[in-house]
């Protein structure tokens, strides 16, 4: 007999076999990279920019946060995971609202303007780490976050300090897999429930009128619930 996967199971085993990656990921070598990048803020607040930074993807703790602050900072995060055949599309968290010049809704003067409560990934940067290939197809842990575009390298960084952004990245990483998985989860129940399937053509003809200006619907996994938006280009 034939197993049949939906796409919705495939994305559930990459994620799991991807979170076990990552908790598995050795100290040592994490470390070593922390140590080597040693980087230090020289205040440009380019990396706050969609120039240099597509978007911020809040955790729910992040997203919770933020809300309290200022609830209209908050928007659905770009690149949805699933679209129904209704063109009703679904996205597993929020990201930061970008201003028309391309910069963070909280940066002021090259500031950031709730640098305190700042979410856990904007106070990781430059040390986020994900999985991809190389220029000869070997996928492995790559640093992202344009480095030598901006800020400063190679300050000396203390053990103690490399061993807390070490452990930070780790909960980042982990949240964030968990979360994308609880909303695949989430989602397929909900499919499940209404009769729903996820249809990658609808996805496309949406994506077509979205990128066009027209209005469409997107529902946010938000602290264990859909919340549903209108979203325009």
């Amino acid at each position: 007999m034939i197993e049949v996967t939906s796409p919705i199971e495939k994305q559930l085993k990459a994620l799991n076999d991807e979170l076990k990656c990552v908790q598995d990921y050795p100290m040592d070598k994490l470390l070593s990279i922390i140590q080597e990048v040693g980087f230090e803020c020289d205040f440009c607040g380019r990396c706050c920019t969609r120039e240099f930074n597509d978007h911020v993807f809040l955790l729910t703790a992040d997203s919770i946060r933020i809300k309290d602050l200022s609830a209209d900072s908050l928007e659905p995060a770009p690149y949805y995971e699933l679209c129904d055949q209704y063109g009703h599309f679904y996205v597993s968290g929020y990201a930061l609202k970008i201003k028309e010049d391309g910069s963070c809704t909280f940066l002021n003067g090259n500031r950031c303007s709730i640098y305190e409560q700042r979410p856990l990934i904007c106070s990781l940067f430059p040390y986020m780490l994900h999985r991809e290939p190389d220029e000869d197809g070997n996928v492995d842990w790559r640093q992202i976050g344009g480095i030598g575009l901006h800020g400063c390298y190679h300050t000396e960084i203390s053990d103690d300090e490399s061993k807390e952004i070490a452990l930070q990245i780790k909960s980042y990483e982990t949240g964030f897999l968990m979360q994308v998985i609880e909303f695949f989860k989430k989602t397929e129940d909900h499919f499940t429930r209404n009769g729903l399937k996820h249809v990658q053509s609808v996805y496309d003809r949406e994506m077509r009128k979205f990128n066009k200006g027209e209005e469409i619907t997107v529902f946010v996994l938000f602290n264990g619930d859909f919340i549903e938006h209108k979203v325009k280009k």
